[in-house]
């Protein structure tokens, strides 16, 4: 079921969930769990409150008044016996009574509420009731109560235990909620911690995979559904992983079989004397055909193979680069420069993988500019490789189809200069198979920059 709300609120509703919710499962399910929590404790201590705490209070308190009432009806008829009352106060109702006339009350009052605080509740309302003509007011003196009953001849004063108003149930029922609720969320905790570590697990081996690391150690666990899915990712990976080993001898028996004939016409035409009558093309020509031929097939079977059967190992992408780039300076034909930060750490990969893929990626490079510049670093937990050039660039919306299998910019490269149109096809596979991302952008020396992103 789907609700629908205006835009606005739509709006600020995803914005509430793209900010304030949790990003991983196990917060989220936490969340679910607690915030239930939280809601039934309030709901149960405010419906304490309102019941069962109100109605002790009110009790309490109209017994204490019942009291403070008496005793001043009492005092009032009799007068001569105070003492006596006092006494009786003291030992059957744990409460001290003085009484001060109307030269002393105010400094009694004055000290009182100077050092004390002054409080308010069911018995205020209590002794408002009781003495409607009269002033009362309540004080807490350490753990005392001292309650003060203003008459025009003089004034009163009672002293009793807080304990006689304030009913400490709602506390041995706070500590109650809070410790069952406590108990419930380590169990929660414990049990979600399992199931998500479960799932995070599955998902690393996924991402191991997809970098071509094989994790052998990987056994599904947790939940029936967790457990059933990592099942199925076994068996996934295993029939991937039989595909590829079956491709691979397919391909190396086709490279064979092709190779042999290539190999017999090349022997053959070199057997041939030179000889080129009316306009018949010289054996020369081809041997470039046959060449060519072979450059295609190794072309061809490189794209297709993938180095699938190459283990990971650490790389150190600076000394690969540097080697890379050697290579190209050998022949002067343009002029690079390199930085690089000693600080990148090495990345986990397949070398040779990687070493054809920036091969193919600086090549293309040495092959259209006169001037490049290849960088490296590491930013934010990703090794960024930059490579630029001058030369005639790709245009904004032909670099997508670059990527493409075989695809081929025929204005600017042919196959002197190119290939068959598969270096960028073999360098997206590749970095793309380590976790990361390559993409094309316009380079501030005029020509095209590749922009490299892979996890370290």
């Amino acid at each position: 079921m789907h609700l629908s709300f205006p835009g606005k609120v739509d709006d600020m509703l995803k914005y509430i969930r793209i900010k304030c919710m949790p990003k991983t499962l196990f917060f989220r399910t936490m969340m679910l769990i607690f915030v239930p929590l939280i809601v039934v404790q309030i709901v149960s201590i405010v419906a304490f409150f309102n019941g069962s705490w109100g109605r002790v209070g009110r009790r309490l308190s109209g017994n204490l008044t019942s009291n403070i009432t008496f005793a001043i009806q009492l005092a009032e008829q009799a007068p001569e016996k105070l003492e006596e009352i006092q006494s009786l106060l003291n030992k059957n109702f744990d409460m001290e009574m003085k009484y001060f006339d109307n030269e002393a009350k105010h400094d009694v009052i004055r000290k009182v509420h100077r050092n004390n605080k002054m409080v308010t509740g069911f018995l205020e309302e209590s002794l408002n009731k009781a003495f409607p003509d009269d002033i009362t007011s309540l004080y807490i003196k350490k753990n005392n109560l001292v309650v003060f009953v203003e008459k025009p001849d003089g004034l009163y004063q009672f002293v009793t235990n807080s304990k006689n108003i304030f009913s400490t149930s709602i506390f041995g029922f706070m500590i109650w909620m809070v410790g069952t609720s406590l108990l419930l969320f380590i169990v929660a905790v414990a049990f979600l911690r399992i199931q998500v570590r479960s799932i995070a697990d599955l998902a690393t081996a996924a991402e191991n995979f997809g970098k071509g690391i094989d994790d052998k150690n990987f056994k599904p666990y947790g939940s029936s559904e967790v457990r059933k899915a990592g099942i199925a990712f076994i068996k996934m990976k295993e029939r991937i992983q039989r595909q590829i080993s079956e491709r691979t001898q397919m391909l190396a028996g086709v490279s064979h079989d092709l190779r042999t004939p290539l190999t017999r016409m090349r022997l053959q035409l070199a057997l041939l004397p030179d000889v080129q009558k009316d306009g018949a093309l010289d054996k020369n020509e081809f041997l470039q055909d046959i060449a060519e031929m072979e450059k295609m097939l190794e072309g061809y079977l490189a794209f297709v193979s993938g180095e699938g059967g190459e283990q990971p190992t650490f790389v150190d992408l600076n000394e690969m680069i540097l080697s890379i780039i050697n290579k190209f300076r050998v022949s002067n034909k343009a002029l690079i420069r390199y930085s690089t930060n000693d600080q990148v750490s090495a990345v986990q990969g397949r070398e040779q993988a990687l070493k054809r893929a920036l091969t193919n990626i600086i090549g293309n490079a040495f092959n259209y500019g006169k001037t490049i510049a290849v960088n490296l670093e590491a930013v934010g937990g990703k090794v960024e490789i930059v490579v630029d050039d001058d030369g005639p660039g790709i245009p904004p919306d032909k670099r997508e189809d670059v990527f493409k299998a075989f695809y081929r910019l025929e204005n600017s490269r042919n196959k002197e200069t190119g290939g068959v149109g598969l270096g960028l096809s073999i360098a997206k596979d590749v970095i793309t198979s380590h976790g990361g991302v390559i993409e094309l952008q316009d380079s501030p020396i005029g020509g095209l920059r590749v922009l490299i992103r892979i996890p370290l």
